[in-house]
């Protein structure tokens, strides 16, 4: 991995990295930014962020892309490894004044090729319904600001509805609203609905329904990210003190919660089979946190600054149904599966660990070796006091290594098992990825940290993530403890008008370290990384995996598409000639 102030070929920006699937190569034609393509002056903006939405346009040429750039918002025709980007016929371009676009979102289920519905989050607080294929502006929620005066930091359709969104503010609050419900002239009047531990949920009193449908206050701080399970049923956010918290969406109540290392949480996703989430944040790591267990099963590191994104790759990430490994009982009977499980496949385990080149694609969701880019970062986390160094893609492992996907997840009752074999940098059977993306600029994929952990690949995986041993890193920290215990003070103030709304007590960090919540480092599998890459010179913002390639974006405004291995289009040689010559990655 680069590391910071390494030699000059540590922190040569990249166009193009392997991982066991093969070469990912920059498209310089297919870059995305500002029409006159001039760096953007990233200083005191809001993160760029982009959207992506399909409308089943006839020609075969449906993606249509979002992104925003300091007070623009663009709307343009995605044609990713296809054909080159032209980048001055915009079919919507938006240009505010006095506020930012901060966030935006797709209606995947009314979008058509004469009409999209598109949710854009400010940071003056306001959310904007616009259609861009219209050119229309439908409606302006909050608009006076009476609901929320703090910057929108996260906007997501609800899945399944056709009228319902939910918005996270900086004040630590979520707000449901109804496209079809107004806001109304005066500040709501709010009727406790449920209360439960560091969150309260309230409904809007008033004599016709209007918005907000529900205020949720949750946690202390900021509510940086919020992100819906793949059913969705189940809400996980993240939030600056720390805590990452998984709500079920319909009935209001918590499921389970965890605490970072230390400092706020930043980013968060779910694995695609729903089994996992990962959170990055301030502690540099990448936390893999099992939903069924409600407890955290290995943390990746790798990373020089904050973790902006963590995404898990859904097409190089697939679960099986044949020979299936259910993991349930206690810790004993895991074990005891495990290490049946692994005298069946001693020889396969071994041969896997010892190769880095492995050509078993089988994938599993745990264990992936896909390149991820550390590319979002929050406000707040561009008001942080060093900044970036550059952009790079990391790739965390701990499982196996063939060709497979960088997604990572992880399983039940892995603290539980075997630690016989010392810790290796390749666990076998990792074919689903998770990509992360840091504040240094520099990105990576973790192996082990987004896959499906559902198949007998996948149960192959778990046993070489067994092989991580523990008793290692324990001897190693007896002397000397980990830095980051010295840093666990690092919690947002609260807002005082939250703390009129929860019964609450005060997490102390210093207790939580060590307990379920956060357990140490030495009691957790560490991923170690597969890759770093250095792709830009800018903090990375966006991660978004597609089917023919990846696109990253970072903070000075260039979107970039990385064409999968064997998905570079057969572009003119004119097209090639014509590409800036300043791109950053």
């Amino acid at each position: 991995m680069a590391a910071e102030g390494g030699g000059k070929e540590m922190n040569e920006i990249k166009t193009q990295f392997t991982t066991r699937e093969g070469v990912y190569k920059l498209l310089t034609h297919s870059e995305y930014s500002r029409p006159n393509r001039v760096p953007f002056n990233s200083q005191g903006s809001n993160p760029v962020k982009v959207s992506f939405v399909n409308v089943n346009d006839q020609s075969g040429n449906g993606d249509r892309i979002c992104f925003n750039v300091g007070r623009e918002l663009y709307f343009y025709i995605y044609k990713g490894v296809r054909k080159a980007a032209d980048l001055s016929k915009p079919i919507d371009k938006r240009i505010y004044k006095g506020t930012q676009p901060t966030c935006h979102d797709f209606n995947h289920l009314t979008a058509t090729a004469e009409s999209v519905s598109l949710l854009v989050g400010f940071s003056a607080g306001q959310v904007q319904l616009i259609d861009p294929i219209k050119k229309e502006t439908s409606k302006l929620f909050n608009e006076e600001r009476l609901i929320d005066k703090s910057r929108v930091t996260c906007v997501k359709w609800v899945p399944g509805s056709e009228s319902l969104f939910l918005v996270s503010h900086a004040s630590g609050n979520m707000y449901l609203y109804n496209v079809e419900h107004t806001c109304g002239t005066t500040a709501p009047h709010y009727q406790l609905l449920k209360q439960g531990e560091n969150y309260s949920v309230h409904t809007c009193k008033s004599k016709s329904t209007r918005n907000p449908l529900l205020k949720w206050t949750v946690g202390e701080g900021a509510l940086n990210e919020f992100a819906f399970s793949p059913d969705g049923k189940f809400l996980a956010c993240v939030s600056q003190d720390g805590f990452l918290r998984v709500f079920n969406f319909d009935a209001v109540e918590l499921h389970g919660t965890m605490k970072s290392y230390f400092g706020g949480l930043l980013c968060v996703c779910w694995s695609p089979d729903g089994k996992y989430i990962v959170a990055g944040g301030e502690d540099d790591l990448v936390t893999v946190w099992s939903f069924l267990d409600c407890r955290v099963i290995a943390r990746g590191h790798g990373h020089k600054s904050w973790v902006s994104v963590v995404a898990f790759d859904h097409y190089t990430t697939s679960v099986e149904e044949n020979d299936p490994m259910e993991f349930s009982g206690s810790d004993e009977d895991f074990q005891d599966q495990m290490i049946h499980f692994g005298r069946d496949r001693a020889n396969s385990t071994q041969s896997r660990l010892s190769k880095r080149n492995s050509t078993d694609s089988r994938p599993d969701i745990l264990f992936p070796h896909l390149p991820l880019s550390r590319t979002r970062t929050h406000t707040n986390v561009m008001n942080a006091t060093s900044p970036p160094a550059g952009a790079t893609i990391i790739t965390n492992t701990s499982s196996s290594t063939t060709n497979g996907n960088n997604s990572g997840a992880n399983t039940p009752g892995i603290n539980s098992l075997s630690t016989t074999l010392p810790r290796s940098n390749s666990l076998p059977h990792s074919a689903g990825t998770t990509a992360t993306a840091n504040n240094t600029n520099k990105a990576g994929s973790g192996g082990g940290i987004g896959s499906g952990i559902m198949d007998s690949a996948i149960a192959t995986g778990v046993s070489k993530f067994a092989t991580l041993s523990l008793h290692d890193r324990k001897e190693r920290h007896h002397e000397k403890d980990h830095k980051r215990n010295h840093s666990m003070g690092h919690i947002s103030s609260k807002s005082s008008d939250k703390l009129n709304l929860l019964t609450k007590t005060k997490a102390d960090p210093a207790k939580t370290l060590g307990t379920l919540l956060c357990p140490r480092m030495e009691d957790v599998p560490l991923l170690e990384p597969l890759i770093c890459k250095k792709i830009a010179h800018e903090r990375l913002t966006v991660l978004i995996f597609l089917e023919d390639c990846l696109v990253t974006a970072c903070q000075e405004g260039f979107i970039c598409t990385w064409a999968r291995p064997g998905k570079v289009g057969l572009l003119s040689s004119q097209n090639q000639a014509s590409s800036p010559s300043g791109t950053v990655v």
